[in-house]
């Protein structure tokens, strides 16, 4: 029996999406990641001297609990190093220590893998006219929100993240 949303655009883009954070998942997961871990070691390997527990919430767009179970998680593998010796002991600074220098080689790979799987199924012309239309649905459902709708779509989405 054929789904009813079949034709749908929204439909097709939620299965999609949803498909590719599964198979995501597969690949972060054979290197010992969740997924949301393998973008708090991206935007830390930004920041060499660390970044706050605050900026990093704010950066990955997730609520202060939800970064520092995150950060939690991966200090235990060894990938990243807690410091509150600031000037305001309040203030944790988190960096990535070698073994999550290390680490992001292997997310590279995994991210690379997962983009050419996608990418055979597409032209070069294809892929580039895809990308311009995600953009402009981004855009769209982005404008049509308030910035609380938006905090609850991106807690929405934290909460299907949590392991």
């Amino acid at each position: 029996m054929k789904h009813p949303g079949r034709k749908s655009i929204g439909f097709q883009l939620v299965l999609a999406a949803r498909l590719h954070r599964t198979r995501m998942a597969t690949l972060l997961g054979e290197i010992g990641l969740f997924p949301g871990q393998e973008q708090a070691l991206q935007i830390l390997a930004q920041y060499r001297d660390g970044m706050s527990m605050g900026d990093l919430s704010r950066t990955l767009h997730v609520r202060p609990p939800t970064a520092s179970k995150t950060i939690a998680r991966l200090a235990a593998q060894g990938l990243v190093e807690r410091d509150a010796k600031s000037a305001d002991g309040r203030v944790v600074r988190v960096r990535l220590t070698e073994a999550g220098i290390d680490k992001l080689e292997k997310i590279d790979a995994a991210t690379l893998q997962l983009e050419g799987e996608i990418s055979d199924i597409f032209d070069s012309k294809e892929a580039k006219r895809l990308r311009k239309s995600l953009r402009r649905i981004t855009r769209q459902l982005g404008d049509q929100l308030d910035p609380e709708q938006e905090a609850e779509a991106l807690a929405e989405d934290e909460a299907d993240d949590t392991d």
